[in-house]
């Protein structure tokens, strides 16, 4: 294996001048560094990032920790963040917690370990204790996703929830729905508990307050979606329409829906919150409220960098995305 010395015998330098070719730094004239960039290519040298980092005390990695890595919503937000952060000059390390405290915490531990530079993180609770543990090591963290309790001194990048999940709740009502069953995710997470919020909102505008039987929390994955759709529909009177509170809740609603012979949207209604990618799906079919998951993920990369430069306002940010409602089949007709 090549080394710095062999690079500068190459190029007829002094393996000081190696160094400064390759980080950016001090003065060489352009034929000194274009010798020592054939140099490179010609042995194929790879500098050795460790003792870099050592002295600069920076790894030049950032750590994204999500819930599930096999949601598309963030599969997109795992390439927003790697996007930016590779046109940085950054690489990332992926960590997946399934919704788990315990495996959030665990991964936490080693990141910090291996001193990464800076973290981006969705909780697997909305509570301040993960966040307080990487703040106590002095490594910049911004939260994806999902809030965080008042007074948590910590930049936030999220999508709006509480209004997407009004629009679509009311966009069923004034189709002629009031019995309409949601299913959200677990409670203590920010993004199920506001979703529910914003179904509560419209119901209670339109007077159908007394909605406590129609309210389900489980987890945000499809086997939880149709075990909540089973329990929904031994309800009576049945619910005519289901709000899905993510995309693998929907689509394991839909598939609990078809076992019962029930057709949608003809038998019931339904939204849901999330799109799914277009490489997934030859028809789009479910009414949704779509969150800019790239978007969000290169806002927080970015301000997670900034941080790390010293270029981020001192008080901490919360930067608060819109969502979109795109209507399609799923939702149906008007009700006679």
């Amino acid at each position: 294996m090549a080394t710095i010395h062999d690079v500068a015998k190459r190029a007829g330098v002094a393996p000081i001048t190696v160094s400064r070719v390759i980080n950016h730094s001090g003065y060489s004239s352009q034929d000194t560094r274009e010798r020592v960039e054939a140099a490179i290519a010609e042995l194929e040298y790879v500098p050795n990032r460790l003792a870099r980092s050592l002295r600069s005390k920076r790894t030049n990695t950032l750590a994204l920790v999500l819930t599930d890595i096999t949601n598309p919503f963030f599969t997109t937000v795992a390439r927003g963040v790697e996007d930016t952060a590779s046109d940085a000059g950054f690489t990332v390390v992926f960590c997946n917690t399934d919704e788990s405290e315990t495996e959030e915490q665990k991964y936490l531990q080693v990141l910090l370990q291996q001193q990464v530079d800076g973290i981006l993180l969705v909780p697997a609770r909305s509570t301040p204790e993960s966040v307080e543990m990487i703040k106590k090591q002095g490594t910049p963290v911004v939260v994806l996703d999902r809030k965080m309790p008042p007074n948590t001194e910590v930049d936030i990048v999220r999508c709006e929830n509480v209004e997407g999940a009004y629009q679509l709740v009311k966009l069923l009502i004034g189709l002629g729905h009031q019995q309409i069953a949601v299913l959200s995710g677990p409670k203590m997470v920010s993004t199920a508990e506001d979703r529910v919020v914003g179904y509560r909102q419209a119901m209670t505008e339109a007077g159908l307050s007394d909605v406590t039987d129609l309210i389900y929390y489980g987890a945000f994955t499809q086997a939880s979606g149709y075990g909540l759709t089973r329990k929904a529909l031994t309800v009576q009177p049945q619910p005519t329409a289901i709000f899905a509170a993510n995309n693998l809740i929907g689509i394991g609603a839909l598939k609990a829906l078809q076992d019962a012979g029930l057709r949608v949207p003809k038998d019931i209604a339904m939204v849901s919150y999330d799109d799914l990618p277009a490489n997934l799906v030859t028809f789009p079919f479910f009414t949704v409220a779509v969150q800019p998951a790239y978007e969000m993920a290169k806002k927080a990369t970015q301000l997670l960098l900034a941080r790390l430069a010293g270029e981020a306002p001192a008080q901490c940010q919360e930067v608060v995305l819109p969502t979109e409602i795109i209507v399609r089949q799923s939702s149906g007709q008007a009700r006679n």
